[in-house]
């Protein structure tokens, strides 16, 4: 069974940071460009970061672009989000999933970890 996994997510004040991790299992993602994505209440799901399968490459919405930064670790089929300077308006869950340039590929998903950022 194919399962990504998110956890680090939590309440923190504005201008504080986090670490969020996305562990996968069941195949390897080794080979797939990989993205985080977020959903706030009441709002649609979105793109935040995504990141080449060799790591080479990164992009990001442009308003998280210098805060957040987005990483792997093929060797342990890990995809990581750090996030620092974090607002209010970050508040949401974040998922991990494979993608397609800044979209979800639409096969994979894990069930996201909340973070909260207190003004």
């Amino acid at each position: 069974q194919v399962q990504l996994v998110e956890s680090g997510g939590g309440l923190v004040q504005a201008g504080g940071s986090l670490r969020l991790s996305c562990a996968a299992s069941g195949r390897t993602f080794s080979f797939d460009n990989m993205g985080w994505f977020r959903q706030a209440p009441g709002k649609e799901r979105e793109f935040v970061a995504a990141i080449s399968w060799n790591g080479k490459s990164t992009s990001y919405a442009d308003s998280v672009k210098g805060r957040l930064t987005i990483s792997r670790d093929n060797a342990k089929n890990k995809v990581y989000l750090q996030m620092d300077s974090l607002k209010p308006e970050d508040t949401a869950v974040y998922y991990c999933a494979p993608s397609l340039g800044r979209t979800w590929r639409g096969d994979y998903w894990g069930q996201g970890t909340q973070v909260t950022v207190s003004s």
